[in-house]
């Protein structure tokens, strides 16, 4: 009788390298990854026309609270064109 892989659980089992890398490193992933979905169906699009009202809305709401507290807090839409800007660049132009 052959013995079951479940019996050893404290040795894990080590991942074979393959031998074409030519000693490149490992490539690490960080994060999560962002699938976007392959069918976007109206009820989609509908649920996220509501929730950008509800969070225009909560703004809105945080704005005036804080203007009437003394502070000047203002809601500041962001220009068509710098929806391509990747986060590496905001970040170093905020260091700046």
């Amino acid at each position: 009788m052959t013995q079951k892989s479940s019996l050893f659980k404290g040795q894990p089992k080590k991942k074979a390298i393959p031998p074409n890398r030519h000693g490149k490193p490992c490539q690490t992933r960080k994060g999560k990854r962002a699938v976007k979905p392959s069918k976007v169906t109206k009820e989609m699009d509908v649920d996220r026309e509501v929730s950008k009202f509800i969070n225009y809305c909560n703004e809105v709401k945080a704005a005036t609270a804080a203007n009437k507290e003394g502070g000047q807090l203002s809601i500041v839409k962001t220009p068509p064109g710098s929806a391509n800007v990747s986060k590496k660049e905001t970040a170093n132009a905020a260091k700046k």
